[in-house]
Parts: C-alpha cells; structure tokens; sequence
C-alpha cells in the first residue's frame, strides 16, 4: 500500500473516496462523486479529450460550491429541562469524554471522522487524525 493509499483511508481504515460519496449524496441535484464522474466520463469520452480513469480537475470542479455542515462534537450530556432551567453563568455541564479524547467530526450530520482540537493563532480548530469508514453499501 502506498503512502497516498494510507492517507486516503486514513488510520480507522476507512474509504474516503465513499466518505466523501456519502456526503453528497443528500446534496442538491442529488448526484454523487461516482455520477458526476461518469457523466464527465462520458461527455469526454465522446470528444476524445482524455482517457476514461485519468484523473481531471474538472472531474471535482462540478461539487466545488456545494455548501456543507461542518460539526465537530466535543461530548454529549443528557438532563432533565428542570436541570437545564437552573443552570445560569459559569455553570458546568459535564460531557460524556475524557480529556484527550478523540472527537466527533460529522459533515452534514454525517460522522465521517474523528479528531484533536488544536489552537491556531487565536481560534480553536480540529484535526482529522482518523476517517470513519461509512456502514453504507
């Protein structure tokens, strides 16, 4: 396996070609990666312009301004409205993680990794350290 092969799984082992194929699969027009491909495929196909398999930048260009949800989960709590109602400034609500963690990454309410939350300059962010594979067919 190469090194491209390792990071397109990521560490869970998962395809992120068929993450990715997930994502969109509820985007509007309601075509994924594979169709979009075909379609293009086709159309260069009949223009000979180049070989069925090769990769285009065109072939991506068709989802580049597709909005998506981007969430990332750093625990869960559950209470009763009566709790939540008393809770007021500086309160604590304990979540169901651990310090270090990993954390929850969903795309469109999809889980599609996990991850670390990292400092840059002066805003937390998040780092995929993992690519969950999709219990989709």
């Amino acid at each position: 396996m190469s090194d491209e092969d390792d990071q397109a799984t990521g560490e869970g082992g998962g395809n992120t070609q068929s993450a990715i194929d997930d994502i969109f699969d509820d985007a509007p027009g309601g075509m994924n990666l594979n169709e979009i491909s075909a379609a293009e495929g086709a159309e260069a196909k009949r223009g000979n312009e180049y070989e069925i398999g090769e990769p285009m930048a065109s072939d991506v260009t068709a989802i580049y301004d597709i909005p998506v949800q981007i969430s990332a989960v750093l625990g869960r709590s559950t209470m009763q409205v009566s709790q939540l109602l008393k809770l007021g400034r500086g309160a604590v609500v304990e979540l169901d993680r651990k310090v270090g963690e990993a954390i929850d990454i969903y795309v469109n309410n999809r889980l599609v990794a996990r991850g670390e939350v990292v400092v840059v300059e002066d805003k937390l962010g998040v780092t995929m350290t993992e690519i969950v594979k999709s219990d989709r067919a």
